[in-house]
């Protein structure tokens, strides 16, 4: 008799959970660069010196 081995799903709920628990850390990174004007200021700069 063969038995369910859950551990491949479990794997994968692990990971998907993992992979959205970065995401939303990673925006939330980037949500507060942008309350920094300092920040601004300085992307701003050094996009405007590719021109």
């Amino acid at each position: 008799m063969a038995l369910h081995n859950p551990t491949p799903r479990l794997a994968f709920r692990t990971a998907r959970l993992l992979g959205w628990v970065v995401a939303v850390l990673a925006l939330l990174a980037v949500f507060a660069l942008y309350t920094a004007p300092g920040f601004m200021v300085m992307l701003s700069d050094q996009l405007w010196a590719c021109f």
